[in-house]
């Protein structure tokens, strides 16, 4: 059925879903969970509430200035508050995270996706709710996090075209929100590749310190300026790590790692959301742990009989 008539046929049966405290988007939450279904998703309760504590969950994570973790994982964390980070930043590359929602299952309505960008919003509610579904909970985590990531900007062009129109600037917008995101997982993908090969040069002693931190400074500077000319600037997400340092990079590479890969499975799926939906979820079923088995898992997915 097409995002159009799916969203007609949702609004005609008046679904929705009505909270004890009604809270700001609560019925635009509503639909696109709605939508959600229609493409295969498992219902789950997150978004049903509204904190009115909770302005956004703060996060804090730190690492060393010549050490460069490959996911968010790996990464060590502390609790933040709006203020910040009270972390000793010339002894640890910091990334200060104000997080709007966390895939828990139950999740909260928090202030900030209340106010944030309509855009943001529509990526960030499918985007949790794939993490939770029980295929996707037992993934690693950068293969989580791309999964989940994809589904969220397919979902949300095709929400957006349903029930804004495919010529509104909204639905213009998040249609190129996948392909731009897989311009930025290659820069991240390739600086993260040369920074670590400078830190285990260091480690085997043959660049010092110095050497070392000068070149990380002259990589991260080129980062910025590839990233910043990614073209037209995305709506849902930053063209660029949050902090130009390891921390950032670290926590952006948990997304981007495996990205390419399934952006291009996707592709063979036509980029349509349903269809990606049921593919990524027979895909992740095999739970695949590591790239090799990540590729076998693909492979065999796309195989005739192979699901």
């Amino acid at each position: 059925m097409a995002a159009a008539s799916m969203l007609a046929a949702l609004t005609a049966c008046g679904v929705k879903r009505t909270a004890a405290v009604p809270f700001p988007r609560q019925d635009l939450i509503a639909e696109i969970q709605d939508f959600q279904k229609t493409l295969g998703f498992e219902e789950q309760e997150n978004f049903r509430s509204y904190s009115e504590t909770r302005k956004a969950y703060y996060r804090c994570y730190y690492t060393g200035k010549l050490e460069l973790p490959e996911s968010y994982e790996r990464l060590k964390l502390a609790e933040g508050s709006a203020a910040g980070c009270a972390l000793d930043e010339e002894n640890y590359d910091v990334f200060f995270y104000p997080m709007e929602a966390a895939a828990s299952g139950s999740a909260p309505v928090t202030e900030s996706l209340t106010e944030a960008p309509l855009e943001r919003l529509l990526v960030v509610v499918p985007h949790e709710d794939f993490h939770n579904q029980s295929e996707t909970e037992n993934a690693a985590p950068e293969i989580a996090e791309a999964a989940s990531t994809l589904i969220g900007f397919l979902t949300a062009s095709e929400f957006a075209r349903g029930k804004y129109g495919g010529d509104s600037a909204t639905s213009l917008s998040l249609h190129r929100e996948a392909g731009l995101f897989l311009e930025k997982a290659r820069v991240v993908n390739g600086y993260f590749d040369r920074l670590r090969e400078l830190y285990a040069a260091l480690r085997a002693r043959r660049i010092s310190r110095e050497a070392a931190l000068e070149r990380k400074r002259a990589l991260f500077l080129q980062l910025e300026q590839e990233c910043a000319a990614i073209t037209p600037e995305p709506v849902s997400f930053n063209r660029c790590p949050g902090a130009l340092n390891n921390a950032a990079l670290g926590f952006e590479r948990t997304y981007s790692r495996y990205y390419p890969l399934l952006y291009e499975f996707s592709a063979a799926q036509g980029q349509d959301a349903s269809a990606t939906v049921a593919a990524l979820k027979r895909l992740l079923a095999a739970r695949p742990r590591s790239e090799p088995e990540l590729v076998s898992a693909l492979r065999a997915s796309v195989r005739p009989g192979g699901g």
